[in-house]
């Protein structure tokens, strides 16, 4: 199979159909000297994403504001209050009573983009379901993995 087209249906497969076509045309893809596979993908010379090994893939902020255009895509994502933007973008967990709005896609250790007024300010993986968050009013809801913050100070937490 082709590296776009695995790609492609990897999008599809864990944010929703459709959502691949949002993807940049002129992307760049390193492949894995060992065995070959798709290690990490670049537009711009920019990181969007790195395939994982369980065949996830962990996106930059970068990738997921490229594909918030997509509304399936967005039914991955949560919206968090202000009080909380600062600790978020340092790369600080996001807490349940924090979120104002979240998505019904979101699933125990999927990856999550976290907006704030419709930006994507980080990245990180889920601890609990969508129907958690919004049941709950403490606790860990997702833990960071990369922040517009840490890309800037040119750290790669990938």
């Amino acid at each position: 199979m082709d590296s776009i087209e695995k790609l492609n249906h990897t999008l599809d497969a864990l944010f929703g159909n459709g959502v691949s076509k949002y993807m940049p045309k002129k992307i760049e893809i390193t492949y894995s000297k060992k065995n070959g596979r798709i290690r990490s993908v670049f537009y711009d010379e920019k990181l969007l994403c790195t395939l994982r090994i369980d065949g996830g893939l962990a996106i930059s902020p970068l990738f997921a504001q490229i594909l918030l255009k997509s509304k399936k895509f967005k039914e991955n994502c949560l919206e968090i209050d202000k009080d909380s933007k600062p600790f978020v973008e340092d790369g600080r967990s996001v807490f349940c009573q924090h979120v104002l709005w979240c998505g019904k896609n979101i699933r125990i250790s999927s990856d999550v983009p976290v907006l704030f007024k419709s930006k994507v300010i980080a990245v990180g993986r889920s601890v609990l379901s969508s129907e958690m968050i919004s049941s709950q009013n403490r606790g860990v809801a997702v833990k960071i993995r990369d922040s517009l913050k840490s890309q800037n100070k040119g750290d790669r937490s990938l």
